[in-house]
């Protein structure tokens, strides 16, 4: 099991559009005291949904050959890739990570595709100059 990189967050802060009922909803239920607060409400509903679906995602990831987890690719890894004459491919469901020290070039030069299911944390000049092949 890979350890996370030094500043890579394990949540990510989304927003959300509810009506005013959904979310007079939610507080009811936090005043009543089922949920902590509306975010352990929303969290919770996600989590039992994906529970749902888990057989499903299960092959999914399986078809897909994703990672699942965290996939952090450093600049060895990618350097090496270069010297065998080979292209990567990245396949992630959770946090696709590129070390801070990939250089805008090396990324181009090793990585074929991206495709992450949640999200990417790499510097604003890799991503740039991966933009056509992050899907």
């Amino acid at each position: 099991m890979e350890q996370r990189p030094k500043g890579v967050a394990e949540t990510e802060k989304i927003t959300i559009n509810l009506g005013h009922v959904d979310l007079g909803h939610i507080d009811l239920l936090v005043r009543d005291g089922f949920y902590a607060n509306r975010t352990d409400f929303i969290r919770t509903a996600i989590r039992n949904l994906a529970d749902r679906h888990a057989d499903a995602a299960r092959h999914s990831i399986m078809r897909r050959g994703l990672d699942l987890g965290l996939r952090h690719v450093t600049r060895a890894e990618l350097e090496a890739v270069v010297e065998a004459g080979r292209m990567i491919e990245i396949r992630v469901l959770g946090l696709a990570s590129i070390a801070p020290d990939v250089t805008p070039e090396l990324a181009s030069a090793a990585i074929a595709e991206i495709t992450v299911m949640g999200a990417l944390q790499a510097s604003a000049a890799v991503r740039a100059a991966l933009a056509d092949r992050i899907r």
